[in-house]
């Protein structure tokens, strides 16, 4: 069966069909059709139910410096060995991991990091900005509460150990007040007193419902006369070396273009489209804790554990931790016993009615910049996904670079670095 596509009444609109409804896919949907295009949103699962549903929910602007810094290389074996360690690794997994694993940690340079945090801060840099922007009008607004964003350490030897990132995001323009022991915790007394600095950083903000988040704007691109789809896609429709269709439960949906969003689920697809990416899931945890007798003042970002903590509607998310043990195997119980753990020691007398557990997949390609653009494969097909840490940051700048794309119109920034040609078969 082939579902045709609408062109409407302006012979200008296209039907673009998006591939993946998370926090990219519906972000792209409001901006293409504030161009006047027609969007059809196709996902296996519905809106938000992925990663952009168990992120940290933090709109984290000032979060450019990648995972591959220098001297990781050294810190990982003996992360892996220590159980307070926010780095795990299922050991069966690692002879599958270890070719784009030796691809990721080539990257760990000065001038590497440096390269692939002047490219992300392009992409997240505005990020509460962009999501204001998105928000505006929806019943999404709701969610987006401005904030600071806290960095915690043990003291100020500890945050001196982290000088390379801090300098890096001194050189791309961000500033920040630093809180040194009393003053740490007359700003938030909720802390224990064994943490004794913290670097404060203005204009970022956080989501305090995420999935909701996304459902809601998702809910209003269909308002707006987009359509919304539940389905697997398996495969592109091609018309003289255009594309013409997705694929997806044996029938083909006609549209004019497509954007593949799907996050770490992209990687097949984008094999058809001349994209061997070398993307791996880094599976990412999260521990909900409902009505909770303290929370923090602004969401943290907790130093020596590596995750952070996040008020949201009615519960306090713990999220963070790093596991490579791929899509399939279940979660593993350490890391939600870790965050727990933690958590309690940096809020001390915390306690709670109810807890959730999640686990999730975060898109990480093997030089952590997301894949932006045509891709080379396929005329009429965009890609957006690869985000890594910052999905839920950079997803509305990432759609609104992509409607400007397919629209005609020429981005603001430079593109290259975040083109998928750069893993052209």
């Amino acid at each position: 069966m082939i579902m045709t596509a609408d062109n409407g009444q302006n012979g200008t609109a296209k039907t673009i069909a998006i591939i993946g409804a998370g926090i990219v896919g519906v972000s792209t949907a409001v901006w293409l059709q504030r161009e006047g295009h027609k969007v059809i949103l196709v996902d296996r699962a519905g809106p938000g139910e992925g990663t952009s549903y168990g992120n940290g929910g933090i709109l984290a602007s000032c979060s450019v410096v990648p995972v591959t810094v220098p001297g990781l290389l050294k810190k990982a074996p003996g992360m892996l060995l220590n159980p307070d360690s926010p780095l795990f690794l299922r050991w069966s997994y690692l002879p599958k991991l270890l070719p784009w694993l030796v691809r990721y940690l080539r990257h760990c340079r000065p001038e590497e990091t440096r390269r692939i945090a002047t490219a992300l801060e392009q992409i997240i840099g505005d990020s509460l900005d962009q999501h204001i922007a998105i928000a505006k009008g929806t019943i999404a607004e709701k969610w987006i509460v401005p904030s600071d964003y806290v960095f915690i350490y043990n003291d100020r030897a500890h945050y001196d150990g982290d000088a390379f990132g801090w300098q890096l995001r001194r050189e791309l323009g961000f500033r920040w007040d630093e809180l040194e022991a009393e003053a740490f915790h007359r700003y938030d007394p909720a802390f224990s007193e064994n943490l004794r600095f913290a670097a404060r950083l203005g204009n970022h903000g956080h989501i305090t419902d995420p999935g909701r988040y996304v459902k809601d704007l998702a809910e209003h691109v269909v308002a707006q006369g987009g359509r919304l789809i539940k389905a697997d896609v398996s495969d592109f429709a091609r018309a003289e070396g255009k594309v013409s269709g997705i694929v997806c439960d044996g029938e083909t949906i006609s549209c004019d273009e497509a954007v593949l969003a799907a996050g770490v689920w992209s990687k097949k697809l984008a094999g058809q489209l001349g994209v061997d990416v070398p993307m791996e899931s880094e599976r990412g945890y999260h521990v909900e804790l409902f009505e909770p007798n303290v929370v923090p003042r602004a969401p943290v970002m907790v130093a020596s554990g590596k995750f952070v903590m996040t008020p949201m509607d009615g519960r306090l998310r713990l999220a963070g931790v790093v596991e490579f043990g791929g899509l399939d195997a279940p979660p593993s119980d350490a890391p939600f016993e870790l965050l727990v753990r933690q958590a309690k020691a940096a809020l001390p007398g915390l306690e709670w009615k109810d807890r959730k557990d999640w686990m999730g997949h975060r898109p990480a390609p093997a030089d952590s910049i997301p894949l932006i653009g045509e891709a080379p494969g396929l005329k009429g097909v965009y890609c957006g996904f690869g985000h890594h840490h910052v999905g839920l940051t950079g997803g509305p700048k990432t759609g609104r670079l992509l409607a400007q794309i397919i629209a005609g119109k020429t981005p603001n920034i430079d593109m290259s670095a975040y083109a998928p040609a750069r893993f052209a078969e």
